[in-house]
């Protein structure tokens, strides 16, 4: 089913991991998508064997490149349907004692700012064209607390709410926003992660499944909640986890 047939999507952190299945499932759903991210190449790379796709390069977190490269969207495609802001990082781990300023402002800056930045710059062209649909990306990091991420934590957080007051300020624009929270999902931001084996073993240990959840099912989750399937739905956080909460 083309659920997203002639939509145009934007996804930020696009190139790798969870954002580029995001992208391929977007467009095997009839999307065009824009393919956003700071590593250009790899974002081109991706967009070589996707239809309709497009690679921007743009840092979520620098507000001028966002909106400059939105409205470099709209020019290249005609309009802005929808938006998966998937860009992040991890940051260093530690407690908050250990925690240093500057990892705390980095995380914050492209994780929690870098969302806010980017549906600004998103809404405009969204509100124009008579609404659409926004995914943010937190984490399972957004809802419960993990030891020595802080920052991390503080942002993904942070992303939960501020969803939340995007659905209560914009819904009357026709503008619709969730959230989704992933647990540990194997990506190249957590292989070295998913390499140490103590590590591994606590991950696997806390599974009800059995097994981590894939970037592809965290992708279904997003084209459902951008698709018309989804269109009763505004404000809410969708845990995708594999049960580890309910744990």
């Amino acid at each position: 089913m083309l659920e997203l047939e002639g939509k145009v999507i934007l996804v930020t952190g696009a190139a790798v991991g969870i954002g580029a299945a995001v992208v391929r499932r977007a467009a095997a759903a009839g999307a065009r998508v824009a393919i956003l991210d700071v590593n250009l190449e790899g974002a081109q790379a991706l967009a070589a064997d996707i239809p309709n796709a497009r690679a921007y390069r743009a840092d979520a977190a620098n507000f001028a490149e966002m909106e400059q490269t939105c409205a470099q969207i709209v020019a290249d495609f005609g309009r802005l349907d929808g938006a998966v802001n998937n860009a992040g990082i991890g940051g260093a781990f530690g407690p908050i004692a250990s925690c240093t300023p500057e990892n705390w402002h980095r995380v914050i800056a492209v994780n929690l700012t870098g969302v806010f930045y980017s549906m600004k710059a998103e809404l405009a062209p969204m509100i124009a064209s008579g609404g659409g649909a926004i995914v943010n990306m937190s984490s399972l990091a957004g809802v419960l607390a993990e030891p020595n991420l802080p920052a991390y934590i503080a942002s993904k957080h942070g992303v939960v709410g501020l969803t939340k007051s995007a659905a209560v300020d914009h819904g009357r624009d026709g503008i619709r926003c969730n959230a989704v929270c992933p647990a540990f999902v194997k990506t190249p931001m957590t292989e070295a992660l998913f390499a140490d084996p103590g590590f591994s073993s606590m991950v696997n240990a806390r599974q009800p499944m059995g097994r981590t959840v894939t970037a592809e099912e965290v992708a279904e989750v997003a084209v459902f909640l951008l698709s018309d399937r989804s269109v009763g739905m505004t404000g809410s956080v969708h845990l995708v986890d594999g049960g580890v909460s309910a744990s």
